[in-house]
């Protein structure tokens, strides 16, 4: 190993005597240099060398021939102030970036299958223009054939830096070979073909033989349009009259040479379409992107065959929601916005998407299809998200035919058993949100006793609506809070505890002013708790009724609750820390001793925990005796075999 190092290093030494002849680098600095690559060259010529020994030489090489490159920069700028000639390129000009190759070479040997390694390396190759460019990028493609960016890479090379068309276009075709299931190469394909004709075309444009481009631009299609609905605005002078007769035949011409590339655009599409499309028959993305792509272009016959794809897709994708979800959008002037239904555009347009979900519905009754419609709708009634329904200030009566729509369309997927527990909810909230409660609340109950009874978040729902409808000023909340009661009963046999905080906070609020029911619901919590496990994170019911107690009723009161807590089996260690860190702050005259039977009840069970032990000497340290304080210490040493976690006591 240290053979070939040294051999390595000697290699240096021509390189490095002209750094130094050319007063690039002093000689501290240069014997710098050789001490890191020779650190570097021992890591290389280990074993089993790692890839980060490779990106770690080449980082340091590429830092130290850009400032090589400064420092160049900067003599040659004295030399030139004092009228000497500008400095040759030399040795050491070169050295640099052939030592980086070299190290990316013997990389990429080791890790052939690094993809990321290897366009690292052929981006350096691009920056630095060296010649090696075809070498490499055939040593990658002979290693991963299989990788469509591969070839995309070597055919963009081809294409847009080495001007050779042939030989992109070849590479390509090899490539289609070879990965003729890729998306992304067939419309690259069609991207650099069109790109070629399109430069073509251009290049007839610059010479004067021609006009226009392929590129469909909307702006200009825009303005043209409208001066053609507009024609008698504009005059035109009279000596241009005689001109017109004259220049028709030249416009005649120069529509039909733009018609040769629009044409020939056409047809390259056409047999790229047909060959993609046999080659992946069931990809729905890639006629997605051939459509965008002919949309860009203006190629002859593009409506025809805009037409022709769309029809081809619902043959073959009619059973996919995604496709008539990208139709109904296909309906809107721009898609990432909500169409604004206070304008009779902004109307017709969503009513178009209307009929392409209704027919959609039909085709593919599924949940999928009914969500998409439903969340179409929903953006349309509130864009930003607000409430706007009938009863609401902000509704309107635009919106309501739209909110009247989306009940139907709720019945029509409630009808066709294409509900799932999301668009339930959101079923039974339209309904109390449009003021039929009661028939909310009916709904909401058929869905929780039938199909949907193990669901948590109609349970929750359920509960939540019943509970805040019940605190309503002028309800009768007496008559209810016996039927909330049973309610919460049933939904703790569906829903675990930690999946119903929001229910729980709200029960013990609107319990608290009935003791009889408060105490049932504290019973209830208990039970739930029992079943449910102790938990450690996350939600703690306990926690909650412990400082709704304290907040209520008193630390007393706090006390004798949880000490009924500690009877039920695992209550879980984190209602231990809780119930210490409120007697701690209470500041009551027995909080000390009260925290210290807390600790002892929790060691009894949790006596490994290393953060109930740290807890504990932390507060005997800050509130106890220096006996208090060795005992803990001892005591924890004892119980974890090493007392190093805790902080060592200044009185043992």
């Amino acid at each position: 190993m240290a053979d070939v190092v040294q051999h390595r290093l000697e290699r240096m030494v021509p390189e490095l005597d002209d750094l130094e002849k050319r007063s690039l680098f002093d000689r501290r600095e240069i014997a710098e240099i050789v001490k890191k690559r020779r650190k570097f060259e021992y890591r290389l010529q280990r074993p089993s060398p790692l890839k980060q020994d490779f990106i770690d030489y080449i980082d340091y090489e590429k830092q130290l021939d850009r400032l090589r490159v400064l420092r160049k920069k900067t003599v040659s700028r004295q030399l030139k102030d004092k009228g000497n000639k500008k400095m040759k390129k030399s040795l050491s000009d070169y050295a640099g970036v052939r030592r980086i190759i070299e190290i990316y070479r013997i990389a990429t040997s080791r890790f052939k299958g690094d993809l990321e390694l290897w366009f690292q390396y052929l981006e350096f190759c691009k920056e630095k223009n060296n010649g090696r460019m075809k070498k490499v990028l055939g040593q990658v493609i002979r290693f991963h054939p299989k990788v469509p960016a591969v070839w995309i890479y070597a055919a963009a090379w081809e294409f847009d830096h080495n001007l050779n068309v042939r030989a992109a276009h070849v590479i390509m075709q090899m490539g289609l070979r070879s990965c003729p299931s890729s998306e992304d190469l067939w419309v690259e394909f069609l991207r650099m073909e069109l790109t070629c004709l399109n430069k073509l075309k251009a290049r007839k444009v610059i010479l004067g033989e021609d006009n226009g481009t392929l590129v469909r631009d909307d702006e200009d299609a825009e303005e043209k349009q409208w001066q053609d609905e507009n024609n008698d605005l504009f005059m035109s002078l009279e000596g241009e009259k005689g001109a017109d007769d004259s220049s028709d035949v030249q416009k005649e011409d120069s529509s039909k040479k733009l018609d040769v590339f629009r044409e020939q655009g056409f047809r390259l599409f056409q047999k790229i379409y047909e060959g993609a499309i046999d080659a992946i028959p069931s990809s729905f993305s890639l006629r997605k992107r051939f459509l965008e792509i002919l949309e860009a272009m203006d190629l002859a016959h593009s409506k025809e065959m805009q037409a022709e794809i769309v029809a081809h897709m619902r043959r073959d994708f009619s059973k996919e929601p995604e496709f008539w979800n990208w139709l109904a959008q296909g309906k809107l002037k721009d898609p990432q916005s909500t169409p604004d239904i206070s304008s009779e555009n902004g109307r017709s347009q969503v009513d178009e998407v209307i009929k392409v979900y209704e027919e959609a519905i039909q085709s593919v009754p599924s949940v999928v299809m009914f969500d998409m419609y439903i969340k179409f709708l929903t953006h349309v009634i509130s864009p930003k998200g607000e409430n706007a329904f009938p009863g609401d200030s902000s509704a309107s009566k635009r919106t309501g035919d739209y909110i009247s729509h989306l009940m139907k369309v709720f019945e029509k997927a409630d009808a066709m058993m294409c509900l799932n527990e999301d668009l339930a909810c959101q079923y039974v909230l339209l309904l109390k949100n449009m003021g039929n409660f009661d028939e909310a609340m009916k709904l909401a109950e058929n869905y929780c006793e039938g199909k949907y009874s193990d669901s948590r978040q109609l349970w929750v729902l359920r509960v939540t609506e019943q509970m805040k409808h019940t605190t309503v000023p002028g309800s009768s909340c007496k008559a209810h809070l016996s039927s909330i009661f049973d309610l919460l009963k049933r939904m703790v046999n569906e829903v675990a505890v930690s999946d119903a905080e929001g229910v729980w906070v709200m029960a013990l609020e609107l319990f608290a002013n009935d003791k009889r029911y408060f105490g049932k619901l504290v019973d209830l919590a208990l039970v739930s708790v029992a079943k449910d496990g102790g938990r450690d994170h996350g939600f703690s019911l306990l926690a909650t009724i412990v400082d709704f107690i304290w907040l209520n009723n008193g630390i007393q009161q706090a006390r004798d609750f949880y000490k009924c807590l500690f009877t039920i089996p695992h209550p879980g260690l984190s209602i231990y820390k809780h119930c210490i860190k409120l007697e701690i702050s209470s500041g009551d005259i027995s909080c000390l001793t009260n925290a210290r039977k807390l600790f002892e009840c929790a060691l009894a069970t949790y006596g490994e925990d290393i953060s109930l032990w740290q807890e504990y000497y932390s507060m005997e340290t800050k509130m106890g005796t220096s006996e208090t304080i060795g005992a803990i210490y001892w005591r924890a040493k004892k119980a974890l075999g090493d007392a190093s976690v805790l902080t060592v006591p200044s009185v043992q």
